[in-house]
């Protein structure tokens, strides 16, 4: 299983540079349990989900994780949080002409930070004075992702955020909640779709490129996840019930299907609070999710393998080139797909 196989044609302009006017504008490819495909719009899921169907969303929160600064050389710096160890140190991602060294002083504003540690393409950064929350309440930007191709700007502080965004610690949205505005949450309930949260803080990882050769032997970065008891109970009761859990997002299903990975679940949904580095590929089972609502992945990436895996590989290519010839809207502020699992699946 090699990186190419999940390859296709993705056009620049068909990748969305901006969110569309209001949440729920967004199209929506829906596949479904027959087999078949259909262009339909994000509101359809109010017909699409059955009374009693669960949607379960990721409530982590996006930090203001990209900063600008200065060397005391002069040489300007960006810093990409990836995650607030404490109140005044983080870990982040560093882009300068020349790789800091150890005490090495970067300015932020009127904050001053020091580099103090070194672990492969992460550094650790230890503020002088202040807190990172001030920080990055004072100089963070949108983390936007590398291929928007323009600067953030103020309408992203509110449209790269879910309406129920909770737990800070994400440095890239779960851009699959991104759809639902509030209009269509209370269609959605007054449906009788029940609503669930687990936590998964997304981090720039999300972003990294496979290396060459079989994928199967690659691990992926570690996010930290937490699927409560509350959360648990309520896919028993859904299950027990007959009806569908379904993921909003790959965040969600890496969130869903590490607590059942625990050894000893045995396929169980369990209460799960830690680190996962699980990749989903095809050929891997699914134990806990019937259905994913999910954006339009990157070419060749582990969150288009982790969809190939749930709808088969041959069935998701053939959906992008017709997406693609459709003139969907790709990747993070991007339409959206709905895909139910078939029989056969």
């Amino acid at each position: 299983m090699d990186k190419r196989d999940f390859d296709y044609d993705l056009p620049e302009q068909r990748i969305a540079q901006r969110p569309p006017a209001r949440r729920s504008a967004s199209r929506l490819l829906h596949l479904d349990r027959e087999g078949g495909r259909a262009d339909r719009a994000i509101t359809d899921l109010v017909d699409l989900l059955e009374p009693g169907d669960l949607l379960v969303f990721n409530d982590t929160r996006v930090l203001a994780a990209r900063l600008y600064g200065q060397k005391a050389s002069g040489g300007r710096v960006e810093v990409m949080l990836e995650r607030v160890l404490d109140s005044v140190r983080i870990s982040a991602k560093i882009r300068a002409n020349k790789p800091p060294r150890a005490d090495t002083r970067i300015a932020i504003g009127d904050f001053m930070l020091q580099v103090t540690a070194r672990r492969g393409e992460l550094y650790t950064l230890t503020l002088e004075a202040g807190t990172v929350a001030a920080l990055l309440d004072a100089h963070g930007h949108v983390p936007l992702p590398p291929y928007i191709r323009r600067a953030d700007t103020p309408a992203d502080l509110e449209r790269y955020q879910t309406l129920w965004a909770r737990h800070e610690g994400a440095v890239a949205a779960p851009t699959a909640g991104l759809h639902f505005d509030t209009p269509l949450l209370e269609a959605l309930a007054a449906r009788g779709v029940a609503f669930g949260y687990a936590t998964l803080h997304v981090g720039s990882g999300t972003y990294q490129r496979l290396r060459e050769g079989d994928v199967r032997s690659q691990r992926l970065h570690a996010e930290r996840v937490a699927v409560d008891d509350a959360l648990c109970a309520l896919i028993g009761r859904t299950r027990a019930a007959g009806r569908r859990v379904v993921a909003v997002g790959t965040t969600v299903v890496r969130s869903l299907e590490s607590a059942a990975r625990q050894p000893g679940t045995e396929g169980r949904i369990a209460p799960f609070s830690g680190e996962t580095a699980l990749f989903i590929k095809p050929g891997d089972p699914f134990h806990v999710v019937d259905a994913v609502l999910t954006n339009f992945h990157e070419p060749q990436s582990s969150l288009l393998m982790l969809v190939a895996a749930f709808a088969g590989r041959e069935r998701v290519l053939e959906a992008y080139a017709h997406a693609v010839n459709a003139e969907y809207r790709f990747l993070s502020y991007g339409d959206a797909m709905f895909i139910e699992r078939t029989a056969a699946g």
